[in-house]
Formats: structure tokens, sequence, C-alpha cells
């Protein structure tokens, strides 16, 4: 049985009750699904004595959740991963501006909403891995994806990606959306396979040899790195990678982020949460417990992170990108990507 999103946030809101306004408390919506974030929420309360109740699930389902709750949503702070959905998540005015010296501070201009709706506390970069025993010379750039010097050889994700539909706009706010088609035309035509699974499967790929050139985001590999993960970590010495656009305008970063929720009945502790995710402590675990490149400048590195290499990173406002991701899934769907 398919549910709309109102009748998945109905049975969503049903399943599960939250506390609306209540002293000492927070109530956070997140679709970030990674076990090491315990730690985040558990020193934040060891640090503010505020307690957070938690709601776990995928993003839609979320959004949903809070556009059926209305303004009687107990929801006091969004997080969620990638720039596509921090937009919608505003767009559907799901979110309130924040005004906080600690947050204009802390997070670089280009990795907040213009108007304070959303900001970004960790990084991924978009990079392309190789097959070093067969591939001489990778591309260097996403525009060289495009190049038939490349065909039948690329993995990537599907464009109903969220980070691929960002990606996307960010060649169309620097290329134009022209160039932008003729690069997604050109990739659906050096595809080794239709698009399929997770970012960690397009690895597997290289390392099955079913492609020889893949798109993921770093956080995947570094993973590999730090830990075991089946299909990857064993061959890893077999993959080699490239960050893009060194010489020109960088590897674009996709984010995860989180914002103050537009009815949050404890807002003055949904405000502390934001101010506490820029803190070096809960970057520093971005980075350790997960992977993830910190939004403020200057935390130190987990050590998988930093074999990774130093590297230009795409300083575009996000916020800009984000309003061409609609012109994104337009030519996704114009050039049959899958």
């Amino acid at each position: 049985m398919t549910l709309t999103k109102s009748a998945l946030a109905a049975v969503l809101l049903a399943s599960v009750a939250m506390p609306a306004f209540a002293e000492g408390q927070l109530n956070l919506y997140s679709s970030r699904h990674y076990d090491t974030d315990e730690k985040l929420y558990s020193d934040f309360t060891d640090q503010t004595g505020i307690t957070i109740n938690r709601i776990e699930g995928k993003a839609d389902e979320l959004l949903a959740r809070m556009e059926a709750e209305g303004a009687n949503s107990p929801a006091d702070v969004m997080i969620t991963v990638d720039t596509s959905r921090l937009a919608r998540a505003k767009n559907m005015g799901l979110l309130q501006s924040v005004d906080s010296d600690i947050l204009e501070d802390r997070i670089p201009a280009n990795l907040q909403d213009t108007d304070n709706n959303w900001f970004g506390f960790s990084q991924r970069s978009r990079i392309i891995f190789y097959a070093k025993d067969s591939v001489d010379n990778p591309p260097m750039n996403y525009l060289d994806l495009a190049d038939p010097a490349y065909k039948g050889k690329v993995c990537i994700r599907s464009s109903t990606n969220s980070y691929n539909q960002t990606l996307l706009a960010a060649l169309v706010t620097h290329h134009g959306e022209e160039k932008a088609t003729e690069w997604a035309q050109g990739v659906v035509d050096n595809m080794a396979r239709a698009p399929q699974g997770g970012d960690t499967d397009q690895l597997r790929g290289i390392v099955s040899g079913e492609c020889e050139i893949a798109v993921s985001n770093s956080y995947y590999f570094a993973r590999a790195i730090r830990r075991d993960v089946s299909g990857v970590s064993a061959d890893i010495a077999k993959i080699g990678w490239v960050f893009p656009d060194q010489d020109g305008t960088g590897a674009h970063m996709n984010l995860s982020g989180a914002g103050v929720a537009a009815n949050a009945p404890n807002r003055d502790n949904a405000v502390k949460f934001l101010e506490y995710l820029s803190s070096d402590s809960a970057q520093s675990y971005f980075s350790a417990g997960n992977d993830e490149f910190p939004a403020v400048e200057g935390v130190e590195l987990a050590p998988s992170v930093a074999k990774l290499g130093e590297f230009k990173a795409d300083d575009v406002n996000l916020a800009e990108v984000a309003e061409n991701i609609p012109t994104a899934q337009k030519i996704f769907n114009a050039v049959g990507w899958e």
C-alpha cells in the first residue's frame, strides 16, 4: 500500500507522541541515521541539562509530519542531510529565522541560508574515485565525467539521490543550464550500468570491476578506511581518488545541517542546540564519529578524513545552489538519467 504524504504523516503522528513545551527539553526531528550521533546528543545534555526527545525518520517523512502537525507541531529542531532537503524545509515554511551572533561568527556565510533559516554543521565532498590498475588518466573535474573517453566506465547514483541533485544544481550555478544539460547527457552516455544502490555500492563497483570510475561522497570512503566495510575495505588499495576542480571552482561539498522549526515550543533550547553544534567539541565529533568534514574552519580532522589529503573546496553559496535544484531535476528528466 502506498501512502500519500498526508496519510503517512497521520500514521507517524499516531505512532509517536512528543511533549510540546517542557522546560529543560528539546524535541528533535532527525533524518541523520548514524548511531555515532548519540555522543553529540548526550554531550549536549551533559553540558546544558536539556533533555533531547528524538524522532528519527527519512527526511521526506519528517517534513510531511511537520507539515501535517502545523502550528501544533512539537518539533523544535529539524536536522537533515543535504542542501536540497534543507531548502525544501524552508520553502515549505517549516523553519524560522535565527539571529545568533555565535552562529554568524562560527558558520561560514556560504554554509548558511541567506535568511538564517538553516545552518550547515558538517560537510562531505563529492569525490571522483577510480580503479588504479586500469585508469591512468582519471577525470580531474566533474565536467570530465562526460568525456567520451570514459564511455562505459562510470558508476553513479540515480537522479533521485539528493547528493546528485545538489551537484548538478551547483553545475547549473557555475556553468549555466545548457552546459549542465550537456554534462548530464554525457554522463548518461558514459554509464557502465543503470544507476543503482548507494554511494558505497559505487565504490564496490570499482572493486568488482563493474566500473572503472565512480562518484561518491568522501565519508563513505573514509569510513572504509576507519573500519571494515564489506566489499570495499579489503581491496581499498585498488581505489584511487581525485578531489575535482582543484584548478577551478573546487570540490563540491554536500551539507548536513539544521534549523529551528517554525513553531518550536522550546525555541530558546533549540537555538542553544544549534549553537552547540557549532562548538569545537561537536564539530570535532562530526569528523571523529562519522568521517565528515567540520563546517567550522580549524577543527581537527579524524585520521580517516585527514588521510584523504588537503584540497580546495567549492565556496559557492549553497543557498544559491538550492535555488537551482528544480532546474537540476528538470535536466535529469530531459536526458533520461534514471
